[in-house]
């Protein structure tokens, strides 16, 4: 991704899912067929994402930065996971539309929940602010060069607009910092997140639901 602005806070972990401007159940459907591209410009909204356990194989996370289509930065966190299942997923965005004198709307989408299969990415990439959860990692590496990540994740991914391929990087953002850390896997309980972007190879969605609410906050968010 591009230039790193500042100092991001390691001891915060990572997931979310689904691309928060889409209105519509077809974004999900493009994205599990792959038919959506992993290099885009972000919205610049936040959104919300909840799950109650995730567990992802061969994760990494590193800092860069965000880029709205119209230039503003946003330095984020990025996670990647070369697999991840998801239960309980819940992801939701807050659109204000008091122009159209329609107050704020609430997009929510849950997906593998109770009598549905967990939710399944591959090649997963999470660009996220902040995360609330209960995490065990096995076989941490702490301090780890970015340039020396492993896993189809980090090597394979197109990177979002305006975001250079680093020449040692082997497909890492260009200005991305030397520090990350990786993991063997990572399981990560009661989740609470919010984040700018995120992208997929593959995203199935079983008992996928999405439904707009009026207002926002706790109770028409996912948290």
């Amino acid at each position: 991704m591009s230039k790193t602005y500042g100092k991001t806070r390691w001891k915060r972990f990572a997931l979310v899912m689904v691309p928060s401007v889409a209105a519509t159940a077809m974004v999900g459907v493009s994205i599990a067929n792959s038919a959506l591209a992993a290099s885009f410009s972000i919205s610049g909204q936040q959104f919300k994402v909840s799950t109650s356990h995730l567990e992802g194989k061969n994760f990494a996370q590193f800092g860069t930065v965000d880029i709205e289509a119209k230039g503003t930065p946003h330095p984020v966190a990025v996670s990647a996971f070369d697999s991840a299942d998801i239960t309980n997923l819940c992801q939701s965005v807050v659109t204000d539309l008091s122009a159209f004198g329609l107050g704020k709307i609430t997009l929510q989408l849950n997906a593998g929940g109770p009598g549905s299969k967990p939710v399944h990415a591959d090649n997963l990439l999470i660009d996220l602010e902040q995360l609330k959860a209960d995490a065990t990692f096995k076989n941490i590496n702490i301090g780890q060069d970015a340039s020396t990540l492993k896993g189809s994740a980090t090597q394979g991914w197109a990177p979002h607009a305006g975001v250079q391929a680093a020449g040692g990087g082997k497909g890492l953002p260009t200005g991305a910092t030397g520090f990350a850390q990786a993991a063997d896997s990572a399981i990560l309980d009661n989740v609470q997140q919010t984040a700018r972007a995120t992208s997929a190879g593959n995203f199935v969605l079983s008992g996928l639901n999405l439904s707009l609410k009026q207002g926002d906050g706790p109770g028409i968010e996912c948290f």
